[in-house]
C-alpha cells in the first residue's frame, strides 16, 4: 500500500484533518480527521510503500496497554488491518 499523492495533514484547532491538493484531488469531498495513533501512522508512512504489519509494527514501538508492557501484537494487527480499511475505502491509499 502507498498513501495517494495530493494530500496534507493540518492541525485545525487541535483537531489533525487530512486535506485534499491538487487537480487529482479536485473530486475529493471527504473530511478524514484522525487521531494520534493514526496521526502518527500517516506520518511515519508518508512515501513509503508499507504493509498491514508495518503500521502494527509502528504501534506497537509507540503505545503500551500497561507501564513497560508492550501492546501486543494480535491488538495492533487488529487496529492496522482496520484502519488500512478505513484509508481505503476514504480513497486516501492505494
Amino acid at each position: 500500500m502507498k498513501e495517494k499523492a495530493g494530500f496534507k495533514l493540518q492541525d485545525v484547532c487541535g483537531t489533525f484533518i487530512l486535506i485534499a491538493e491538487g487537480k487529482e484531488n479536485m473530486d475529493f469531498s471527504n473530511i478524514i480527521s484522525m487521531n494520534e495513533s493514526s496521526k502518527l501512522l500517516w506520518e511515519s508512512l508518508q512515501g513509503k510503500e508499507f504493509t498491514v504489519e508495518d503500521m502494527a509494527q509502528i504501534l506497537m514501538e509507540n503505545y503500551e496497554i500497561a507501564d513497560d508492557t508492550p501492546l501486543p501484537h494480535d491488538v495492533a494487527i487488529k487496529d492496522a488491518e482496520a484502519l488500512a480499511q478505513q484509508w481505503k475505502e476514504s480513497g486516501i491509499i492505494e
